[in-house]
């Protein structure tokens, strides 16, 4: 054999290690989860430029803002994302008590801060803190660790199954009281979601599940603003210009952006028309300036982010890490459902909530959760190539080197 020979036959053997070699993480993700940060960022300065202009004298007032809650997510993403998932493990039910603490906070006189009506936020210098925002990833990692440690009492006992909602029960009571109906669903339904996922039997899920369909519309039934506001989901245009002005506004903003929308910048619903148009009617704008492509083009990044985040739980199960098995999908769960609400109250399709578009809407406490969410799913897809890598893998299974 010549030295080129062997030389090239090096060559080829290097290659083909590196080519199976696992990524560090799921890079394709990454590149999603960026792709909608900046999309987001370039549409609350189109939304947002006309109501600084009002508000505040200076049409660059929200989008300095979101530059600056945009660089805090990526810092606080990339803290999360050093940390190991066995400290998350290890945290989830404290980080949970926090969240719920930090909940009773806003209860007391001359701590929480209130905008329009909504007692939502806590005071911290220039800053604002959202508690019900971190809850929501609090209770899906708390849950995740419960069907790690009562696996068994979960799929045997009813017992097991009610104790974890006893604390997400009053964790959803306090948010209630903000009052934020939407963040409240979206936990809710995302906590059943795991703990059918993590194989509770269908009896007690189907009766939790009745319960809090029945809870939810005792709710509304007893609330008058709750019931204005599912009359004027029913029917926005018998009062356009009182209760069914907001979503009146959005769907006009939808009609007029059809197909390929009126083009960036040259929306018109969110000069004095639409109210909160770059925070929870984002997509209206969205829908109106980039039409149908554009609308298609972020539920379909939804999707996808939602996709990637089961396929990493599966990874992690398949080598027997649970607990990131199960974050991984409460991940997945809690930003898709978040995404196909905020999409479904702008087009008409659910009543109005007050919820953001992940990734995309104007605020830094949705905008930093969201963020570190990502993070800890990267974290979770790190280790579980990581540790795949380094063990021999059952024949057939060639998908969790990928």
């Amino acid at each position: 054999m010549t030295a080129a020979t062997r030389q090239t036959k090096r060559w080829g053997s290097a290659g083909r290690r590196r080519r199976e070699r696992p990524a560090a993480f799921d890079f394709p993700l990454l590149v999603v989860v960026l792709g909608l940060l900046s999309f987001g960022f370039i549409m609350v300065a189109s939304a947002s430029m006309t109501i600084g202009d009002t508000c505040c004298k200076d049409p660059f007032f929200f989008v300095v803002r979101q530059a600056i809650a945009l660089g805090l997510a990526l810092g606080a993403a990339t803290l999360a994302f050093t940390l190991p998932v066995s400290w998350w493990e290890r945290s989830g039910v404290w980080l949970f008590l926090l969240g719920v603490a930090s909940l009773i906070l806003l209860l007391i006189p001359g701590i929480g801060h209130s905008v329009n009506g909504a007692n939502r936020w806590i005071p911290l210098g220039p800053l604002n803190l959202q508690p019900s925002e971190f809850v929501k990833l609090f209770a899906v990692l708390y849950i995740a660790g419960y069907l790690v440690r009562h696996a068994q009492s979960v799929t045997t006992e009813l017992a097991g199954f009610i104790r974890p909602m006893i604390l997400i029960g009053i964790a959803a009571a306090l948010i209630l009281k903000q009052p934020d109906f939407g963040t409240t669903a979206v936990m809710l339904a995302t906590v059943m979601g795991m703990l059918f996922l993590g194989g509770v039997s269908v009896m007690p899920f189907a009766v939790l599940f009745g319960t809090v369909i029945t809870g939810l519309a005792f709710l509304v039934l007893t609330s008058e603003y709750r019931m204005r506001r599912i009359l004027s989901f029913l029917n926005p245009w018998e009062d356009p210009f009182a209760s069914g002005y907001q979503l009146s506004q959005a769907l006009i903003g939808f009609g007029r952006g059809e197909w390929l929308g009126v083009g960036l910048g040259n929306g018109i619903q969110k000069q004095y028309f639409l109210p909160e148009a770059h925070t929870d009617f984002l997509a209206s704008v969205i829908a109106e300036e980039l039409g149908l492509a554009g609308m298609l083009t972020i539920i379909g990044a939804f999707a996808f982010i939602s996709w990637r985040a089961f396929g990493i739980g599966a990874r992690a199960e398949a080598i027997g890490q649970r607990f990131a098995s199960y974050t991984a999908q409460g991940i997945g769960l809690w930003l898709g459902l978040q995404a196909f609400v905020n999409i479904g109250v702008n087009s008409g399709m659910l009543p109005t909530k007050g919820l953001t578009l992940p990734f995309l809407s104007y605020g830094s406490n949705s905008l930093i959760v969201a963020c570190v969410a990502i993070a800890i799913l990267l974290r979770i897809d790190a280790t579980v190539r990581q540790e795949a890598s380094e063990t021999t893998l059952p024949r057939g299974i060639p998908w969790l080197r990928a």
